[in-house]
């Protein structure tokens, strides 16, 4: 068990590593899950769009932004404004 733990670990760590933008005039959006109401910064540079199984949908709630801390200012901004849960 603490190896498949270790395991999914390392491949998370590894996974984020490519998931890093090469461009800095990467687009940034702050998604919304309809099902939970978690906010979350989304890169438009990764190959895949966020997975959406069953009931759980999301709606892009914000322009595009050029920078990460933009795009995770303004989703620290909604969550104040309580448009987001998390």
């Amino acid at each position: 068990m603490r190896r498949v733990l270790a395991l999914c670990a390392v491949a998370g760590i590894a996974s984020s590593v490519f998931a890093v933008p090469a461009s800095a005039k990467a687009g940034y959006y702050v998604i919304r899950w309809d099902n939970t109401g978690i906010c979350q910064v989304w890169n438009e540079d990764l190959r895949y769009k966020p997975f959406q199984w069953g009931a759980s949908t999301y709606k892009v709630v914000s322009k595009p932004l050029p920078t990460f801390t933009q795009a995770s200012d303004l989703q620290i901004k909604l969550r104040a404004e309580r448009r987001c849960t998390l």
